[in-house]
Order: C-alpha cells, then sequence, then structure tokens
C-alpha cells in the first residue's frame, strides 16, 4: 500500500497530505533530467545575476547563490550529490540543497520564475549544445570523406539506378555524395539554432511576472540569441526540439542510406569493400564470416531517432496551452536520440577512414552491365540521329554484345557497323569507361574537373563552418 504523509514538498504549502509514494515515482524525472544540472546551474546563475541587476536580490545574497551552486556542481560531478526521487526533478533537488547550504537566500533564488520557463531554459540550452555537438561530428565525417574522395578520383565503380549497373562513376563522386548530404545537414542545424537559441527565462509560470525583470540580461548572459515574445508560448513551445530532432533524423537517413550500401558493398558477391578487423564482428557458429554489425546497427537505430520525432510530434498534438506536464516526455526521448545521432557519426567516420576498398572489384563490375551504354548512344546522337533513335539502336547492340557474351567495348567494329553503319573507329575512344567518366564535367558531374571543383567548393565551407 503507498505510503500517505504530512506534504513536504517545497509546493505543498496547500495540501495537507503528501503525495502517494506510488505517484511519486510515477511522476518522479529526476532520474533522468539530472543530465540537465549543468544547464540548471548555468540558467540559476543568470536568473540570479539578473535579479541582482535589477534590485530585487541583494548582492551579498546574489554571492552566497553563486557559490553554493558551486559547491552544488562540484557535488555533482564528484559524485557525492544525494538525488531525492521525492524532490521530483533536478531543478527542486539542487534548489533543495542550495538552501542546505547558504538558508534563505537559496529560497529567493526562485523570485519572478517558475519551474515552467525554468526547464524549458534548460531544455532549450542542452538542445542547443547537442546540435553543435553533431555539427562538429558532421564536419569531421565530411573532413573524412574529402580525404578518402582526393584518394579515389581514378577508382571506377557502377553506378546504380534501381539497384541496377547504370553508368561509370568514380568513387570519389560517390564519396562526395554523402559529404553534400552533411553539408545540407549542418546547414539545418544552423537554421534551426537561430530558433532553439531563444531564451523563456521569465515567462514564469505562463503568464509573465509582476517583478520589473530584465530578460534581455539573462538571455545575453545565458549566449541566447533573443528572448520569448509571448510568455504563453515560450513555456509551452517544444517545437524547438520537434525541429532539432527533425534534423537529427535526417541526418540518419542519409548515414542509413549509406550504410545499406556499405553491407551491400562488403557482402562477397560485390566484394567492393573490407571493413577493419576493428569495425568488423564474427559468427558464433561460422569462422568465415566478417559481418558489417556496426553498419547494420546504425542502420538500425535510425528507426530510434525517428521514434523520438514521433513521440514528440504525438505528445504535444493536443496539448492546449500553456504548460501540461505531458512535457516532462520531452526529454528521455531526446536523451536518447541525441546519443545515437551522435553516437552513429562518430562511428562512421572511423569506419570510412580505415575501411578498405577494391579497386579490382569495382573495375571488374564494370563489364558486367553495359555500363557505357549510354556513351554509344550519345556519340550516335552527335553524328545527328535524333537521340531516341539513337537510343533504340544502342539497344540492338546491347542485346547482340549479349548473345555474343561480349561487352560493347569487345565487339569489334564490323559487329557495330552491322547495327548502325555510321560508327566509326573512333567510337571505341569513347567507350572506354574511364573517358566515358572524364567527359562529364558538367557542374557537379563525376569528370576529374568537376570533382576537383567539388573538393575546392567542400573545403571552402569546411574552413568556414569551422570558424563559425
Amino acid at each position: 500500500m503507498s505510503e500517505v504523509t504530512k506534504n513536504t514538498k517545497l509546493w505543498g504549502g496547500r495540501f495537507d497530505e503528501s503525495t502517494s509514494s506510488d505517484v511519486e515515482a510515477f511522476t518522479e524525472s529526476v532520474s533522468y533530467d539530472k543530465n540537465l544540472y549543468t544547464q540548471d546551474i548555468r540558467g540559476s546563475k543568470a536568473h540570479s545575476e539578473m535579479l541582482a541587476k535589477c534590485g530585487i536580490l541583494s548582492e551579498k545574497d546574489m554571492t552566497d547563490i553563486h557559490e553554493g551552486l558551486d559547491k552544488i556542481l562540484a557535488e555533482i560531478e564528484q559524485g557525492t550529490f544525494i538525488w531525492k526521487p521525492e524532490l521530483e526533478d533536478v531543478h527542486m533537488n539542487i534548489e533543495s540543497r542550495l538552501t542546505e547550504l547558504v538558508g534563505d537566500a537559496g529560497k529567493k533564488l526562485h523570485t519572478a520564475r517558475s519551474r515552467n520557463d525554468q526547464v524549458a531554459t534548460d531544455f532549450r540550452l542542452f538542445v542547443a549544445e547537442a546540435m553543435t555537438k553533431w555539427r562538429t561530428l558532421c564536419l569531421e565525417f565530411i573532413a573524412v570523406l574529402l580525404e578518402r574522395a582526393q584518394k579515389e578520383v581514378n577508382t571506377l565503380l557502377p553506378g546504380y539506378t534501381h539497384m541496377q549497373p547504370a553508368q561509370p562513376v568514380s568513387l570519389a563522386q560517390h564519396m562526395m555524395a554523402y559529404a553534400w548530404m552533411l553539408k545540407r545537414d549542418i546547414e539545418r542545424i544552423d537554421d534551426a539554432l537561430k530558433r532553439v537559441l531563444i531564451s523563456p527565462l521569465g515567462a514564469a509560470a505562463l503568464a509573465g511576472t509582476t517583478y520589473n525583470i530584465n530578460p534581455e540580461f539573462s538571455a545575453e548572459r545565458l549566449g541566447f540569441a533573443g528572448e520569448f515574445d509571448n510568455s504563453m508560448d515560450a513555456v509551452s513551445d517544444r517545437d524547438f526540439a520537434i525541429e532539432a530532432l527533425s534534423a537529427g533524423s535526417i541526418i540518419m537517413m542519409h548515414l542509413s542510406r549509406f550504410c545499406e550500401e556499405i553491407i551491400i558493398w562488403s557482402s562477397p558477391a560485390f566484394g567492393f569493400i573490407r571493413l577493419s578487423d576493428a569495425h568488423s564482428t564474427g559468427s558464433s557458429i561460422m569462422p568465415q564470416k566478417r559481418n558489417p554489425d556496426l553498419a547494420e546497427l546504425v542502420r538500425g537505430k535510425t528507426g530510434r531517432v525517428y521514434g523520438s520525432l514521433q513521440q514528440m510530434l504525438v505528445m504535444m498534438k493536443g496539448l492546449p496551452l500553456a504548460y501540461n506536464r505531458d512535457m516532462q516526455e520531452d526529454k528521455e526521448s531526446f536523451f536518447d536520440a541525441d546519443r545515437t545521432v551522435a553516437n552513429s557519426l562518430s562511428m562512421m567516420a572511423a569506419m570510412i577512414e580505415n575501411c578498405a576498398f577494391n579497386r579490382e572489384r569495382m573495375s571488374m563490375a564494370l563489364k558486367a552491365g553495359f555500363l557505357n551504354a549510354t556513351e554509344l548512344a550519345d556519340y550516335l546522337a552527335a553524328k545527328g540521329i535524333p537521340f531516341r533513335e539513337a537510343h533504340k539502336i544502342t539497344g540492338h547492340a546491347v542485346a547482340y554484345a549479349e548473345k555474343a557474351g561480349k561487352a560493347l567495348e569487345e565487339l569489334s567494329l564490323e559487329d557495330l557497323q552491322s547495327i548502325e553503319p555510321s560508327i566509326q573507329e573512333d567510337v571505341f575512344e569513347v567507350l572506354d569507361y574511364e573517358a566515358a567518366v572524364n567527359r562529364r564535367n558538367s557542374k557537379g558531374g563525376v569528370g576529374r574537373v568537376s570533382l576537383f571543383r567539388q573538393f575546392e567548393d567542400m573545403k571552402k565551407f569546411v574552413r568556414e563552418s569551422e570558424g563559425k
């Protein structure tokens, strides 16, 4: 049976009896929101400075509060702080301990604020720090891709559409495709941070406060880019976390696509890539196995981040203004998504940095699917044959070569001229795979000139992004 005693909560003035122990266990959040302790202490310091600046708190009380908060921070980091579930959350645990340390000054800290704007402030700071970390990891992964790509300009392999061999491409182009995806991920983070870094501190419970406070001061002290415009929106808004989870989900989608290719490429049926021993696992029963478990796990963990985004959207969709306790459920899912995104980016960068590409197998695969057929069609079109007709003629040539068990470039000039008399000896220069790749120097194309432009553009982006 649940225990009921006299209410001793910091908010328990109007209650005669205590919350039941079952309800306390169900409603507590300190078991996970204690992850916000650094943000909570930072926010309390900024709030007390603002109160002192506005003459609401004495300088001595502010100094005592800061010294007490510093002691609490040390206790937490040293592992000696005692977290009490009955105090519900990180905020009440810290405030209670602060009052033990500094007396009445600790009781004055909560003047002109509520746990509603306090938790919103802490969470925004945490989300901003998480996204900044993702941004750094995206940049580091881009650097790995860029370095590998510059070494693989001359490595050719089949490019696929519908998972069928389509046209020859360079491995460098393939690596750079993911670098450009990560660049957009960084741009999404940068744009979202403009909305994440808006301070809600000073909105109080929902209606603002009667105290003559200075929200701009505390916002600036905490590194926010601005402060709230509407107190009800400030305490009940979680779209900043939803936007962050959306950015994280897109990052994971990009990583998952790459993982899918790594898994396929590492199969002996392809043999394009060999993952390092440090990034592979074996089988408990089949000694020959080299499993791409790391790539599979990143692919699988993508669903966790999608789930966090969906959970947050569902949680918020029916909430009236302003704060509702449902919002307590915003943190665990974000904490999990933060760890997942950060660890996945880190693991992927290390895996690609240390893998080996099998250039010979990639080269052999080029000849298996008539990947130079488009070159023949373009060659015929350049001779004045309408492209649709050139396409049809090339299809006949592919069928002829397939029956003969040869690649297009292995057919004789006589064979080709039997299909289309206008074909001349120069066709074999066009059918060369390396030539086919390097002819494509249009913007973003696979040719060497285009690739070197991409390298320089990406290096410039990395330099500029590192300076932000």
